[in-house]
């Protein structure tokens, strides 16, 4: 049956239906009953962070992907959050490896660099998390500290065994996170990475840094909504702004695709922060 129009164009239904927003994840070894098998792996908090607020959890495990792959995941979506997890290869920034950094995830770190260069091209809202922060410098052109005690003594930014140390951060008045904050622009922030930005990507825009001057989030400035933060806010239930945020763009995002408006313009960059100066 040849195809027409109306069989195409969204819905005002779709248009209004709940954000769909993909969550990159990762494989590991799991354990269920009599299994023991790889699986798409995923801490709960990530998805509570997107239904809390509104919006619809698709996680996205790695997987083989050609560039038309990566707009079709991508296409399919209203908006993307790039997780927290493993190092990424430092071969992807043309560095050798620490001793202390992690064995290579390369079926990820491919995975979500095609995501990420769909999501740009597409100006899909996006929020990095931790990996996601780094993967979005390195991508970019960037590099990465790859073990933070070198550079600041001890482990605070990573105490191990699955506790966050916790901090506040506060971004920069004028910056897109800052708007998503509000009036306060501090965060409560729960740090859980021994890498951090060291040489910060050409269209980027730091944020905010700790007192040590470590980037603790950054932007992409031609996208509408591209985010990332270094610290984990899907672990403060009392916090959802960022989440609260993504959800209201992918929204918007929806309803524009749905018109068959062109995505929102980029914002008016913003004037030069203290943040973006080397101490």
């Amino acid at each position: 049956m040849a195809s027409n129009d109306s069989e195409t164009r969204p819905t005002p239904a779709a248009a209004s239906a709940p954000p769909l927003i993909g969550i990159t994840s990762y494989l590991e070894q799991a354990q269920t009953g009599v299994w023991d098998v790889p699986a798409s792996f995923l801490p709960q908090v990530y998805l509570d962070a997107v239904t809390d607020v509104g919006g619809v959890a698709i996680v996205l495990p790695p997987q083989p992907v050609a560039p038309g792959v990566a707009r079709a995941i991508v296409s399919s979506l209203d908006g993307l959050i790039l997780s927290g997890g493993a190092d990424v290869d430092p071969a992807r920034y043309r560095a050798d490896p620490h001793e202390r950094t992690g064995a290579p995830r390369t079926d990820r770190d491919a995975f979500e660099a095609a995501l990420l260069d769909a999501a740009i091209e597409a100006q899909l809202p996006l929020l990095g998390i931790c990996r996601g922060a780094q993967v979005i410098n390195v991508e970019l052109g960037g590099t990465l500290i790859q073990h933070l005690p070198d550079i600041v003594g001890d482990d605070r930014y990573q105490a191990g065994q699955g506790v966050f140390t916790e901090i506040d951060v506060e971004v920069d008045a004028g910056s897109r996170i800052g708007a998503l904050l509000g009036d306060d622009r501090s965060a409560r922030a729960h740090l859980y990475h021994h890498q951090a930005i060291d040489v910060l990507a050409d269209g980027l825009t730091a944020t905010s840094r700790t007192a040590d001057g470590i980037i603790e989030s950054i932007e992409i400035d031609a996208m509408p909504f591209g985010v990332a933060v270094q610290w984990h806010p899907e672990e403060n239930r009392e916090d959802r702004r960022l989440f609260t945020g993504l959800v209201e763009a992918a929204a918007q995002y929806r309803a524009r695709r749905a018109r068959r408006e062109p995505p929102a313009p980029p914002p008016v960059p913003h004037a030069e922060h203290p943040s973006k100066e080397q101490p």
